[in-house]
């Protein structure tokens, strides 16, 4: 996607350790401009998926999943990262964060995840997979079916996006980062 890729390189930044830092246009402060070309990005892309649900994880891939859900009139489900005390028949996974340097439980109630729903999941970055994986766990826990992932930028050196394809998942994502050595920014 042009724009997007335009907009990193213009907008992104780079800091030792293989972090790209997009706050300034997705996951901070939003273009909601740019946000609604990346949903109608994914909207084209899994156009001939059959799906009945858009799923992210709390808390940077609500925004562009909500778009999707808007353009596909689906229901948005999102993974919650603390446990509300009114939830009820609950599913949990572990997740562990590369940015935050830390595990953490999620969790999304079986109301809204269930058997028969057809899930795409929608999120900001795919770097090592760990938030896909228990989105994955999620939900095969619950009896759905993963149809496919979305991803606005995926850090192929993280090699996630590898684990997923090689796992037979359809991963689509909207920039490709090759590289971040020496904080330099490249695309594939």
């Amino acid at each position: 996607m042009k724009a997007l890729k335009e907009r990193i390189l213009r907008d992104g930044k780079c800091f030792e350790g293989g972090i790209l830092k997009v706050d300034n246009f997705i996951n901070h402060q939003m273009d909601p401009i740019l946000m609604k070309s990346i949903a109608v990005e994914f909207v084209r892309r899994f156009a001939s998926t059959n799906i009945n649900k858009v799923m992210t994880i709390e808390a940077s891939g609500i925004a562009p999943a909500i778009m999707v859900g808007y353009l596909l009139e689906l229901p948005v489900v999102f993974a919650k990262k603390k446990k509300p005390v009114t939830m009820e028949n609950m599913l949990t996974t572990s997740v562990y964060s590369f940015t935050k340097d830390r595990s953490y439980d999620v969790c999304v109630s079986k109301d809204f995840l269930s058997k028969g729903d057809r899930v795409l999941f929608i999120d900001d970055f795919l770097a090592n997979g760990n938030a896909a994986k228990g989105i994955i766990d999620l939900v095969e826990k619950a009896g759905a079916e993963l149809s496919g992932m979305g991803f606005i930028i995926e850090k192929a050196f993280q090699h996630g996006g590898d684990y997923l394809r090689n796992a037979g998942i359809r991963v689509e994502s909207l920039a490709i980062i090759e590289s971040l050595d020496n904080c330099e920014i490249k695309i594939r």
